[in-house]
């Protein structure tokens, strides 16, 4: 019979890639974890991981027990939820990854809720919610769920892009918290002479001849605005790169050029900008992914509720004011 102790060793090997990070996430020595492997090749009467220069590589056999431990894994987190569930109360910690303005717009109100210090506390403010803490980690959405496939992380905040699709495992548990438009920002004197006014549609393939500033090319939102330009027939000319939006609309209040920003990464406080829709939209789609089975946990569920009803607030006052001076 197959051991599931042994089977999550080797799904997490295929996570980590090597047994001497396998042993550090799972607080064993490297040589346990070789022994393990021995053991589960022995179970399975079959090489579950070979040789591969110095590495380990997971064979057929292991790609297929490790697609299986999948389930085993989520079947006991949904059983452990189950049980979290019954017993009540909310005593634990939730390690959340997001990017950077999602961090800085939908989780601040989180812990706001959970210590009752918000302006509309209730009802996780008091009892056992006060025992419910929050580690962050800020990332890129991809680093976010590598992170949430090592089991690093117990949800993921992340986004994709009309242009830009995101692949998310279909077992895992995915939540829709929003959808936002993505905005031309430019400073006003130079909006006038593009023929913009203010809250007027921009039309890209009208705006090659403008410098550019975008987010680094190891971003996803970096991708988004190359694909949304060559949708448009070019190729930005870019005079600057910052991976914070809140640098790249300063450096467009300065008319230094212009930006394509999603609404929710817009600055709370900067000089005033023209901002414009696109007549070819691109939209963000902000969404929360946790592993199968383990959604219903009262832990994490409590989170998500919270980050749903933030979401909501935030979306009711923003959308349809895309004009509006930042």
């Amino acid at each position: 019979m197959l051991d599931v102790r042994r089977l999550r060793i080797l799904q997490h090997l295929a996570a980590y890639g090597t047994v001497a990070a396998t042993a550090d996430a799972l607080h064993l020595t490297a040589p346990a974890v070789s022994q393990h492997l021995a053991a589960l090749q022995k179970e399975a009467g079959t090489p579950v991981v070979e040789k591969h220069g110095r590495t380990l590589r997971l064979t057929a056999a292991g790609e297929l027990l490790v697609a299986h431990t999948e389930v085993i894994l989520a079947e006991l987190a949904a059983a452990e939820s189950g049980l979290a569930a019954m017993k009540g109360g909310r005593r634990g910690t939730v390690r959340i990854s997001a990017f950077a303005s999602a961090a800085r717009t939908l989780v601040p109100p989180l812990f706001e809720r959970l210590n009752g210090t918000g302006t509309d506390p209730a009802p996780y403010s008091t009892g056992a919610a006060r025992d419910l803490s929050l580690r962050l980690s800020v990332q890129e959405p991809d680093e976010a769920l590598d992170e949430l496939h090592k089991r690093s992380t117990d949800l993921a905040l992340v986004h994709s892009y009309t242009v830009l699709p995101r692949s998310v495992p279909a077992a895992w548990e995915q939540t829709v918290l929003m959808e936002e438009p993505v905005l031309l920002a430019l400073h006003p004197d130079r909006a006038g002479p593009e023929g913009l006014a203010a809250g007027q549609p921009a039309d890209l393939s009208r705006l090659a001849h403008l410098p550019w500033l975008t987010p680094g090319p190891e971003t996803s939102c970096y991708e988004m605005i190359q694909r949304a330009c060559g949708a448009a027939g070019f190729v930005p000319d870019i005079r600057a790169s910052s991976s914070d939006f809140s640098v790249l609309t300063a450096l467009a209040a300065a008319d230094a050029g212009a930006v394509l920003v999603p609404r929710m990464a817009l600055p709370d406080h900067t000089a005033p900008l023209s901002l414009h829709p696109l007549v070819r939209p691109v939209s963000r789609t902000v969404f929360t992914v946790c592993r199968a089975g383990t959604g219903k946990h009262p832990d994490l569920r409590a989170v998500l509720d919270l980050l749903h009803e933030t979401a909501t607030a935030l979306d009711d006052r923003t959308a349809g004011r895309p004009d509006r001076p930042r």
